[in-house]
């Protein structure tokens, strides 16, 4: 029963203990998990930074971990079961793939309303409708791996959940949706960075986050939030013909989505994204650990990273301070424009992939072949 009230000393012990897998593992919401996770839980977390699970992959593993402590108190009354029996895994789908047009004539189908009420009060449901089918088979299969990691079997491929998902698929048909409707290519980059021209620790952190997550191949915004001081190296400043030379750097990103088991990942920064850095590092008086960190209102700086979901309000805030549509970009429009502002300057896509670290061409020419279809010979036949 301590799992459903966590003592105060039990808040606190979860609280110190992921603290302690902040370096790998940066979030700003320490505490709200150490009132959804239970102690077996940030022991599994714990277990997993040491076994040298990349940082990404864990964050996405705590956020999905906390999301289904928390559904599962607020639909059953009681944690997580280890291994979940099928029943719990068929109703976690029945909860989040609805068809709304049938909510309209049984108000029991779909995610019950007080469930849901519950998870808002905790802010882990932000939605009104189903969830996005992607959305529930990843938090699944993170589901799964933790209870593989646990030592366990789970019904998670058994053909009725199997059988569940596909025909709450097909009953509710989706249109699939870009994670940026539009590409933040330069000429809207520099609107975005005109917003930022002060001389503030907000104006001045902004800029620099718009510039380094374009500029080093249009890093995610997870990356991009969990930049470390340590993962940044200085290098020999690159010359020019008609210039003095570039201040440079990289950015050692270690174990990412894309890359393989124990490769580190190296990006570059050269010229006026190095300058933007390092104003930033110094106004901010960043000499350790998190880059890029909250502001509060009397300009004071955290000492934690930001979350990766203030990067993209970031990126939203300065959209509407340019007078641009707020619903036409996000942060992932830094990564597709960096991509299309290569294709638009002929940069051949090997070249652009080496700085982006895209590993699958199809993906990564999405982008890049648009930009070249929309401008090339095969568009202007007339």
């Amino acid at each position: 029963m301590d799992n459903l009230a966590p003592t105060t000393d039990a808040l606190t012990r979860r609280a110190e203990a992921l603290d302690t897998i902040a370096a790998v593992l940066p979030i700003d919401r320490r505490d709200k998990l150490a009132e959804l996770l239970t102690d077996a839980d940030v022991e599994t977390l714990r277990h997993l930074v040491n076994e040298g699970m990349g940082a990404n992959t864990l964050r996405a593993l705590t956020s999905d971990l906390a999301y289904l402590e928390a559904w599962a108190i607020a639909a059953t009354g009681a944690p997580l079961l280890w291994p979940a029996p099928e029943a719990l895994l068929l109703k976690f789908v029945a909860h989040h793939l609805w068809d709304p047009q049938h909510r309209e004539s049984d108000a029991e189908h779909g995610m019950p309303a007080d469930v849901a009420d519950a998870l808002r009060g905790i802010g882990v449901l932000r939605t009104t409708g189903p969830h996005a089918p992607d959305t529930v088979r990843r938090r699944l299969a993170n589901w799964s791996t933790l209870t593989k990691w646990r030592g366990l079997d789970g019904a998670f491929a058994s053909p009725a959940l199997k059988s569940a998902i596909r025909l709450a698929v097909r009953a509710v048909p989706r249109p699939r949706r870009r994670k940026s409707a539009k590409a933040v290519t330069s000429d809207v980059l520099a609107k975005l960075l005109a917003t930022c021209a002060g001389h503030s620790l907000r104006n001045i952190r902004d800029r620099a986050i718009l510039m380094v997550a374009f500029a080093s191949g249009g890093r995610r915004r997870s990356e991009v939030a969990g930049l470390r001081k340590e993962q940044l190296t200085v290098e020999a400043p690159v010359s020019v013909e008609d210039g003095p030379p570039l201040p440079s750097l990289s950015i050692h990103l270690g174990r990412t989505k894309n890359s393989g088991a124990g490769q580190d990942e190296v990006v570059y920064l050269t010229g006026r994204p190095v300058d933007a850095l390092n104003a930033w590092l110094v106004a901010g008086r960043i000499d350790g650990g998190s880059v890029f960190r909250a502001i509060d209102r009397w300009g004071n700086v955290s000492r934690r990273a930001l979350d990766p979901k203030a990067v993209n309000d970031i990126v939203k805030r300065r959209v509407a301070e340019a007078g641009l549509e707020v619903g036409e970009f996000s942060a992932h429009g830094l990564r597709s424009g960096y991509l299309t502002e290569a294709a638009n300057r002929g940069i051949p896509l090997p070249e652009a992939m080496e700085q982006s670290r895209h590993r699958s061409v199809q993906q990564a020419s999405t982008y890049y072949n648009n930009a070249t279809r929309r401008s090339g010979r095969a568009a202007r036949m007339l």
